[in-house]
């Protein structure tokens, strides 16, 4: 599981998938989400702009898990 920190309140689906590097682009990060292979909090999560708080577990098959944290969390 590799933890994410976030110095906002939330962070979008996609924006957290090219942050993380696992799409190149918005475009990429529309189809692979919409693909269904993403679950959030255990659950498929097919919302392009889904908003993610801390605490929140995005689960991608074939890449892995990240839980985003506080940026002051993993200090």
């Amino acid at each position: 599981m590799k933890k994410v920190a976030i110095t906002t309140e939330t962070i979008a689906l996609d924006q957290l998938l090219k942050w993380e590097g696992i799409v190149a682009s918005g475009g990429a990060a529309k189809q692979f989400i919409l693909s269904g292979d993403i679950w959030v909090n255990g659950a498929p999560c097919t919302v392009i702009r889904k908003q993610l708080t801390v605490g929140d577990r995005v689960d991608i098959p074939d890449i892995g898990t990240l839980l985003l944290v506080r940026e002051t969390d993993e200090d």
